[in-house]
């Protein structure tokens, strides 16, 4: 299984961005997805995860209310729509996947996940 996320970029406060994370896997639709980000500095730390079927899905604190990770089972894709977007939010951003989750489980914990893509870079100017 391999992970590519793509679509980060360079924006201002307030504005908005769509990363997405292409897999290669097969069993994509039975794969609990995440997406973590690092700040120059910092730890990695959790933002958003969702389900196998996508009904249920978790967030961050910090981020709840402005992104929403969404996933496409017929595209192996996984999304995170990025709304109002903060300084704080800069970061690269790590999709992940957890090959043999529990149906209907969501993951936090960065050691729950067993594949992790590149990354992908979000600078949002103030």
């Amino acid at each position: 299984v391999q992970l590519q996320a793509f679509g980060g970029g360079a924006v201002q406060a307030g504005g908005f961005l769509r990363l997405s994370c292409a897999t290669s896997g097969r069993t994509f639709s039975s794969y609990v997805m995440g997406w973590f980000r690092q700040a120059i500095g910092k730890e990695r730390e959790f933002v958003a995860t969702i389900s196998w079927s996508g009904r249920r899905r978790d967030y961050a604190l910090s981020v709840k209310g402005r992104f929403t990770i969404s996933r496409d089972n017929a595209k192996n894709t996984v999304y995170l729509q990025m709304n109002n977007l903060k300084s704080e939010d800069t970061a690269i951003y790590y999709c992940a996947a957890r090959i043999n989750g529990v149906s209907g489980a969501v993951y936090l914990r960065e050691y729950q996940y067993h594949v992790w893509g590149q990354g992908t870079l979000v600078t949002v100017s103030s």
